[in-house]
């Protein structure tokens, strides 16, 4: 007659561990939960005075950006360009700066989690005939380029003197070319597609954007 009060018995134990434990978080199914990525403990920061310009480094500085936490920051380099705003200066200031996009970080800046995704050998040159003005064309097609390293040269050089704060970028094929922008969700989630806008020559002969039809 007692057999029936403990079988009883050992299955309420049984059900009151099932709720114990699932009043603990622990789950009674075996499909993995994706809890997403864990916080970056990168500081994404480098001291200036470290790397820029020193005897052993010497330069012009300049802001280039770089790939911290899955978004762009931007570093502070010493690069061999010019003064000036003449066509041949911007294509050397364009170039100095694609080479410092190129370069591998420094032992500081890899320390402080930074990387790049342009790869090289990357060129510029200047406009073609019936390109718009401040052109710059690569050596690749930029539509061509991992989306993070496309990112990169347009935030790059949206705040440099190789162009006038638009971006008007074009390949060595017979594509358009395409005005490009910098903007916050660029530099937060550059490995999406750049935003970009089709390029018109504007009445003064100055690159403009229009929104682009694609």
């Amino acid at each position: 007659m007692r057999r029936p009060a403990v079988a009883f018995a050992r299955l309420a134990c049984v059900t009151a561990l099932a709720v114990v434990a699932t009043g603990c978080g622990i789950r009674t199914t075996s499909v993995p939960v994706d809890a997403g990525h864990a916080p970056s403990r990168m500081p994404c920061e480098v001291s200036p005075e470290k790397d820029v310009i020193t005897s052993r480094n010497p330069g012009v500085p300049v802001r280039v950006y770089l790939v911290c936490a899955s978004g762009l920051v931007p570093v502070e380099r010493a690069a061999q360009i010019p003064d000036g705003k003449t066509l041949d200066s911007r294509l050397r200031i364009g170039q100095g700066l694609l080479d410092e996009l190129q370069a591998q970080p420094s032992s500081t800046e890899r320390n402080a989690g930074f990387t790049t995704s342009v790869r090289g050998p990357l060129l510029v040159s200047g406009p073609r005939e019936g390109d718009p003005a401040g052109t710059l064309r690569l050596s690749r097609q930029p539509e061509d380029l991992p989306p993070t390293g496309l990112a990169q040269i347009v935030c790059t050089f949206a705040e440099s003197e190789a162009t006038n704060g638009k971006v008007v970028l074009g390949g060595p094929g017979d594509y358009p070319v395409r005005g490009y922008t910098c903007d916050t969700r660029t530099k937060n989630h550059p490995d999406e597609t750049a935003p970009t806008r089709a390029a018109s020559v504007s009445p003064s002969g100055t690159p403009s954007a229009s929104p682009s039809s694609s």
